[in-house]
């Protein structure tokens, strides 16, 4: 009977303990439900790329520049920033299915737009919807997984996410270009796996072990994302390794098949989606790799590797060398994963679970938004100057905001310092 009374005060309190997390996540919740929490997040971020080496093919049949390319590029920032402003704050007021159920249906929307696509029009249109569902994605999908991981699995919570994030987005291009190689209908195949892959994810979110916040949050619905007082050089310390690196990693994206043709002479999709996978590969490897390390060193890490990939760079583009293109676009991804799991740790460990979709909000804004307007001005730099010039003087730049970053990070010791 005493064992049977114990067991009953232990679920009692299990109970209290889960009404009490903010956010709703139950901590009683298995690893593999961790895992699987995860999945939206990798299936969004298939679509966030795929279509990366499919340009080629569009560009051909419809006809645009490579500064058109990058705003076609630069309309998922637009949209992907716009959802920010919004579903990290309402994923915290109602809860998180309410935000990733209508978001992976825009992605659905989205699928079906690129797959008949005919114009830059269509295609701005499904880059637009995209970048919404990816700004819900990154906000209460990865604050999801915290949820259900409870506040004991912080560390791995960040991992997991961070991981599903880079994964997906290295595995989108990787399928578009073997697909559109193998498969008849090249610019409509992956969108229809795609398609599948996000509708498992939609079964995922149903049933996943989340609860609705029970307190009622106060301030703006549509906002600049941010986090509780004093937690704000947390969020800038992320901001300062993870920004330089994602725009790394858009850079690879949106011009690399073009300096691949230039180095190669090659406009093999195939080769380009497996160049963008290796680059996203190297982000999730590296993160297991480092998981263990101080949040300090993570960061440094991060830094340091965002700068030997830009010096990688534009060496290759001043040699015409493909390995050294390879090793920029693989340095690029591990700076990107140092960042972005050196960030999204700090949060985790520092940010109430009330607060903390805004919190990852808060992050990629301030990630994304270099990751759209340097990108878009080396396109253009380099319709005007030549590819060469215009890398060389975007990695320049973004050489400089690495090491200011990775200064920044070792200067400031106290906020990344980890637990006891």
């Amino acid at each position: 009977m005493s064992e049977i009374r114990t067991a009953s005060v232990q679920a009692r309190d299990g109970r209290q303990r889960t009404d009490s997390t903010g956010a709703g996540g139950l901590l009683s919740a298995p690893l593999w439900w961790v895992w699987l929490a995860a999945w939206p997040v990798t299936a969004v971020f298939v679509l966030s790329n795929a279509a990366t080496p499919l340009y080629v093919l569009w560009q051909r049949d419809i006809g645009f520049s490579k500064g058109t390319l990058t705003v076609v590029f630069a309309f998922y920032i637009v949209g992907l920033i716009g959802s920010l402003l919004v579903s990290g704050v309402v994923s915290d007021r109602i809860g998180r299915k309410p935000v990733l159920l209508p978001a992976l249906g825009l992605a659905l929307a989205a699928c079906l737009i690129f797959a008949t696509a005919t114009t830059v029009v269509a295609l701005i249109a499904a880059r637009l919807f995209t970048g919404i569902a990816v700004g819900a994605i990154v906000s209460a999908g990865m604050a999801a997984v915290s949820d259900v991981a409870g506040p004991e699995r912080k560390r791995i919570a960040a991992l997991l996410a961070s991981c599903a994030m880079v994964f997906g987005a290295g595995l989108g291009p990787l399928l578009a270009g073997v697909l559109s190689e193998t498969a008849p209908a090249p610019t409509v195949t992956v969108f229809v796996v795609e398609a599948v892959l996000l509708a498992t994810a939609a079964l995922a979110v149903l049933r996943m072990p989340v609860r609705r916040p029970q307190a009622r949050a106060k301030g703006a619905w549509v906002r600049v994302p941010g986090v509780p007082s004093g937690k704000g050089r947390q969020l800038a310390l992320g901001i300062a390794v993870f920004a330089p690196g994602i725009t790394a990693t858009s850079f690879v994206l949106s011009l690399g098949p073009s300096l691949l043709s230039g180095l190669l002479g090659t406009t093999s999709r195939i080769v380009a989606g497996a160049m963008a996978f290796a680059m996203f590969l190297a982000a999730t490897g590296v993160q297991f790799a480092v998981q263990r390390l101080r949040r300090r060193t993570i960061l440094t890490a991060g830094a340091v590797s965002t700068t030997l990939s830009m010096i990688t760079l534009i060496i290759a583009v001043h040699t015409s060398t493909v390995a050294a293109l390879v090793v920029s676009a693989l340095l690029a991804g591990a700076g990107q994963g140092m960042g972005q799991l050196g960030g999204l740790s700090l949060l985790n460990s520092t940010v109430p679970a009330q607060r903390l979709a805004e919190a990852n909000a808060a992050l990629n804004v301030g990630g994304y938004i270099p990751a759209g307007i340097l990108p878009v001005s080396a396109g253009y730099l380099s319709d005007a100057v030549g590819l060469t010039i215009g890398a060389t003087i975007f990695g320049a730049v973004l050489l400089a905001l690495a090491v200011i970053g990775g200064l920044v990070v070792r200067a400031t010791r106290h906020q990344v310092t980890d637990p006891a």
